[in-house]
């Protein structure tokens, strides 16, 4: 057991004689130390194993267990090995020796000096302050260290947490989840969604013409451009596959305005592209930008398998609007016309008819998204 020792010490006196005991009280507790007694051997074990104890003055003398027996034994068990022990001895130099290699810190001779004993109980005492200092803040270390351990793990796992996350959410999006710590909502689900499919025109010929380093560094400029503004206008990202890329918007964080904001960012990412063709051009590749948006149900979810998943949106909504990407023409914008009309009146766009989409029965009529006009916006 260790405490920390405020104000004068606890002295545990053993002695088989009740005078010696009243002596070394009558001493120490003017002074203010707190005196415990022990009759015997026996007693006096038994006092540590209960109580707090500061420093043990020890007979040597006694019937049944005598003080050196009693100091093995103190020196034996891990609480009180480091205990103060000071052992009270007759005269003459082999009781001290044998005193201290049973492990006592010191010695008394009989009759004990007042002066003499204040000063060694004085010194002994203070040394046992230092080494219960020492004890808590070893403990306070190991919690310290247990506690570093366990942020550490959680750290850890938090970064491969969100090193998954990132993949196909934004940052803050990620964070969010990671935050919360639920990840339920990434479970399999159906909820209404808008999904925005774009890709390269004329990247297929570019591709089977130009030398892998430049088809690659061209895929990465697209990549950093256009990933850029899926995370600031918090898109989903399903996934890419070369040229094309496939976003959502809804799930798994919901937002009321998909329509408006997959619009939005449809624009942005064709005026950036805009910009990278014209130095694609300079270097002799004749690219173009397509995209579809669409807006539906699908069920969403984790699939995949140990080490590897990813989110993935199924669901005719998707193959529509890769559909209507597909049927687009350069740097052209085709959304079905239900997002057209719930996107609201910033969205400038002209009808584009109906279309006949593969893999759909029906005609889809579409419409050309041309630009946004902030000052049609209805507050």
């Amino acid at each position: 057991m260790t405490r920390e020792v405020t104000g004068k010490a606890t002295v545990l006196v053993v002695d088989d004689q009740p005078q010696n005991i009243r002596l070394l009280a009558a001493v120490l507790t003017p002074r203010g130390y707190d005196v415990r007694t022990a009759a015997s051997g026996e007693e006096a074990l038994a006092a540590l194993d209960d109580a707090d104890v500061d420093l043990v003055l020890l007979d040597i003398v006694m019937p049944g267990m005598d003080g050196y027996e009693v100091c093995r034994r103190i020196r034996e068990q891990t609480e009180t090995a480091y205990l103060p022990v000071v052992m009270v001895t007759a005269s003459g130099d082999e009781q001290k020796i044998k005193a201290l290699e049973a492990g006592a810190d010191d010695f008394l001779t009989k009759p004990v000096d007042q002066s003499e004993l204040l000063a060694r109980v004085a010194s002994l005492a203070r040394i046992k302050r230092y080494q219960d200092t020492i004890k808590r803040q070893a403990g306070e270390l190991a919690d310290w260290n247990r506690e570093l351990e366990s942020r550490v793990e959680s750290q850890v796992s938090q970064l491969e947490r969100m090193g998954r996350l990132r993949r196909f959410l934004s940052p803050q999006l990620a964070e969010l989840i990671v935050d919360s710590g639920d990840e339920t909502f990434l479970e399999s689900h159906r909820r209404e969604i808008v999904v925005v499919f774009c890709d390269l025109r004329g990247f297929t010929t570019f591709a089977e013409s130009s030398e892998p380093e430049e088809v690659i560094a061209v895929l990465q400029e697209y990549h950093h451009a256009l990933g850029d503004l899926i995370f600031r206008f918090e898109g989903t990202l399903e996934r890419f596959t070369g040229d094309g890329m496939m976003v959502f918007f809804n799930d798994p964080v919901r937002c009321d305005d998909g329509p408006l904001r997959s619009v939005r960012m449809a624009v942005a990412m064709r005026t950036r592209v805009m910009g990278l063709a014209e130095s694609w051009a300079r270097r002799g590749h004749d690219l173009g930008f397509g995209i579809g948006i669409a807006q539906g149900y699908a069920t969403l979810g984790t699939i995949g398998f140990e080490g590897r998943q990813d989110y993935a949106a199924i669901g005719n909504v998707t193959n529509l609007a890769a559909r209507l990407c597909a049927d687009a023409g350069p740097w052209q914008i085709l959304t079905t016309e239900r997002v057209f009309s719930a996107a609201g009146p910033s969205v400038v766009g002209e009808d584009a008819g109906d279309r006949q989409v593969k893999g759909f029965s029906r005609p889809v009529h579409a419409f050309s998204v041309m630009g946004l006009d902030s000052a049609r916006t209805v507050s």
